[in-house]
């Protein structure tokens, strides 16, 4: 070094001996940090080559079973999957919640039984018991078109009109007098006709 306390390169700018003159504690530091960070390196490459064939086909096999996984993950279906789950989160969370429910009750258990039971149902029906049941459901069908015709509606919603008018209060006796003058009223004659045509029309349809 020259006399002059600070030297300068050509640039005029301190060179590096002036700058670790003038800041030995931080150098010192800096020395022993990049000594450990040396000793880290060296222990890497220790283990490393420590490490035998099979060790370094494991970590191998790991690498390409993590990125096979990621394969998996990076498909439409599990990003459909994913947004699907993030705009229905809160109904998931409390389907989640109630499955929990279930399971910690006993429920989900009992659940599960019934439907394996029905479906031990559904399987012993022979062919016989499956067509009684469609024959069956053909003739409600056939019941309930005939319900829904309009004549048939109307005169239901009548009768049933009329029951709940004569049952809304006590029927009082009657006797053969009262019947002779209940004969006499323009409704009871009324209501005994429709009872003469329904007796007719039954007969003409169960004959």
């Amino acid at each position: 070094m020259s006399e002059s306390t600070t030297e300068t390169t050509d640039t005029g700018e301190p060179t590096l001996e002036d700058l670790v003159a003038e800041n030995p504690d931080e150098v010192a530091r800096f020395i022993e940090r990049l000594g450990v960070v040396n000793e880290l390196l060296d222990t890497a490459d220790l283990a490393t080559a420590a490490m035998d064939d099979r060790m370094v086909e494991e970590v191998a096999g790991t690498a390409t079973n993590l990125g096979a996984a990621a394969d998996e993950l990076a498909t439409p279906e599990a990003a459909r999957l994913g947004e699907a789950t993030g705009e229905n989160a809160d109904d998931l969370a409390d389907a989640i919640e109630t499955l929990a429910r279930l399971q910690r009750s006993g429920t989900l258990d009992d659940l599960l039984a019934m439907t394996d039971l029905f479906a031990l149902a559904s399987s012993a029906m022979d062919d016989d018991m499956v067509t009684d049941l469609a024959a069956t459901g053909t003739r409600l069908g056939e019941v309930a078109d005939t319900a829904a015709d309009d004549d048939v509606a109307r005169t239901l919603g009548d009768l049933l009109e009329a029951v709940g008018e004569a049952g809304a209060e006590p029927a009082d006796p009657v006797g053969p007098v009262g019947v002779a003058k209940a004969l006499r009223d323009p409704d009871t004659q009324a209501g005994i006709g429709f009872l003469l045509a329904l007796a007719k029309a039954l007969g003409r349809t169960t004959g």
